[in-house]
């Protein structure tokens, strides 16, 4: 009855963990994309404050980010958040961290581009937005897809630091069941679910790495 109760908790919090993952991700790739852009534009205003903002978010931890998005608000201006912001708060900090990540591998992979296909796509009448989004992002996703792989795998394991500003997820279930029964039990089936959850991940972007092959 105490297995059962616990693994109740456990998939509970593993509901909070995915939403998160999946929110993140819906989010940090995207913007991730245009924030690379900017960190290429040749505004050179731009392009500094994104360099920055990249910089502070690849210089951090996490966790203090994390910290910052939810107490910030009150510490800075006084505004009082209700628990339901621990949430939110959650992904917004996972959001703008992993962006920032992104953004730079999508950089590398833009700018590994030879300009020959850029000459030949103006030759056939491309426009510029025509040239990136028909011939040069298909080709940029299929090059920088171990890289991104490797970073939503991280994602998976990193989503246990919300429970830095108290969300309920799967770690945070686990570690007040390890407390109150003073056992390693809900620890090791937290592992358990974390690996699974990783493994399926691996899977699906291994799938959709096949699917691309045909960009060589």
């Amino acid at each position: 009855m105490m297995i059962k109760a616990m693994l109740e908790q456990l998939v509970s919090g593993m509901e909070v963990s995915i939403q998160i993952f999946v929110i993140t991700l819906v989010l940090s790739l995207p913007l991730g994309l245009l924030i690379a852009l900017g960190r290429m534009s040749k505004n050179a205003i731009l392009s500094s404050i994104v360099k920055i903002y990249i910089s502070i978010m690849r210089g951090t931890p996490l966790m203090l980010q994390l910290m910052v998005v939810y107490f910030g608000p009150y510490y800075l201006f006084g505004i009082k958040v209700s628990n339901g912001y621990r949430i939110w708060a959650a992904l917004i900090g996972f959001t703008v961290n992993y962006a920032a990540y992104f953004a730079e591998i999508y950089r590398s992979g833009i700018q590994a581009m030879p300009s020959g296909q850029y000459e030949a796509a103006k030759l056939l009448g491309y426009s510029k937005s025509q040239t990136f989004f028909v011939i040069i992002l298909p080709q940029v996703i299929k090059k920088i897809l171990p890289s991104v792989t490797n970073e939503v795998i991280t994602l998976v394991k990193d989503t246990s630091l919300a429970f830095t500003i108290s969300v309920a997820e799967m770690f945070t279930a686990a570690k007040a069941m390890a407390s109150a029964q003073a056992s390693m039990i809900p620890f090791v089936a937290a592992a358990i679910f974390y690996y699974v959850f990783n493994f399926i991940v691996a899977w699906l972007m291994e799938f959709v790495e096949k699917k691309l092959e045909y960009y060589k």
